[in-house]
Formats: C-alpha cells, structure tokens, sequence
C-alpha cells in the first residue's frame, strides 16, 4: 500500500497499484510514481533496486514492463509521456527505510500540517523510532531532535550536499554502475511516448530528452 511520499493523488495511486507489481517482479522497488498535467501528460516513475543502484538498462527494462502492463490496464485516458529513471542524489525519500538508510544526511521534510506554526523542516535525519522520523534541527543556536509521524510527512528530500555525492558516487563505483554526469534529477532516465491505442515508443536518454509529438 503506498503512502503519499509514493503517490499523493487518487489516479498516483490507482497508478501505483499497477506498477508496483510489475516493478517488483522485475526485482526493483518502486519509489515515487507522479503524473503530471500539460500538452501531453507525463507519467514519471522513479524506482531502485533494494540494495540501490539501478542504471539506465534498468530503467528501459522498466519502462517496457510497465508500458506493456499499462497499455492493458489503460488508467489513463488522454495520451501520455512515460519517464522512468532512478532516484537521483538528493532522492526523494519516501519509505520509512529511507530514512534509516540516509541517517547523518541533510533532508528537507514538509509536513501536511502544520506543527508548532511550521510545515517545512530542514535538519539532519536521525533515523526513526516507532512510527516517527527523527530529525535533528537547529534552534537558537542549540541542536534538538524532533518526531515527525511519518504519516504527517508530504514531501521528503535529500539535500545536495558534497557529502552525500561523494558517497553516492561511492557506492554507485562499488555497485559498478557508470556515471557519465551529477544531473541532481536522475542518474539516467528512459523515457517512451505512449497513446490511448496502447501504442509505445520508447527513447533511451538522461532526464530532459526531447518529447516526440
């Protein structure tokens, strides 16, 4: 069952429930699933594999998965551009084991009501307890840890910080995984172009490829 930091809107989550599967049995996890509104909507999915590291074969192995799956679902009504890529540095977090996993790192976190008069908070993860994401912050000038419910939470991030790149780089380097550029997105994206008939193109690129009309 997804949370909103995976999908915030009823048809993200209608989403989620038919991509997850289908990402898992490929042995990835998904991470966070949008679609966005314009000209021609675009469906963003964002995964990982469980240990991390998921390259741009992945991400097109993903998207025909998921392009094949959705063509006999069909959620959605009007055209739509599809975008697979990984989580990128400063990743969204959006399962309580991300929070665990990125401890000692610098993170933004919104809330989806207000708490103490704030809903934006920025402070260094200090892992969780029960059912609250901790989070040490900055109050004048002495530092305080602070519970936030990890059902209150709407957004969640990372923090591009030279730190967290540098041991992005390190495991991406462990896992073997190439990189090419520090795009603060995404690693690498596969993005593919899609039609109410179930008809798919798929385009192999970094995020910010040209949309075909």
């Amino acid at each position: 069952m997804s949370n909103d930091l995976i999908a915030k809107t009823a048809i993200d989550r209608r989403l989620a429930e038919i991509i997850a599967p289908v990402i898992e049995d490929l042995g990835f996890e998904l991470v966070r699933v949008r679609l966005q509104g314009g000209k021609t909507a675009t469906l963003q999915i964002m995964a990982d594999r469980p240990e991390g590291g998921i390259n741009v074969d992945d991400c097109g192995d993903i998207s025909v998965a998921v392009s094949a799956t959705l063509d006999v679902e069909d959620p959605i009504e009007d055209n739509y551009h599809l975008e697979v890529s990984s989580p990128g540095i400063d990743r969204p977090l959006t399962r309580m084991k991300d929070f665990e996993a990125f401890e000692g790192y610098e993170a933004k976190l919104e809330t989806n009501q207000a708490i103490d008069g704030r809903k934006r908070w920025k402070g260094i993860l200090a892992g969780v307890e029960g059912d609250e994401v901790l989070l040490n912050i900055e109050e004048g000038g002495a530092v305080q840890t602070i519970g936030l419910n990890f059902d209150w939470l709407s957004d969640a991030k990372l923090v591009l910080t030279d730190e967290l790149i540098r041991e992005m780089l390190r495991q991406k380097k462990e896992a073997g995984i190439e990189i090419d550029h520090l795009d603060e997105d995404a690693f690498d994206a596969i993005e593919a172009e899609a039609d109410s008939d179930g008809e798919t193109e798929d385009n192999e690129g970094a995020e910010g490829a040209d949309t075909k009309e």
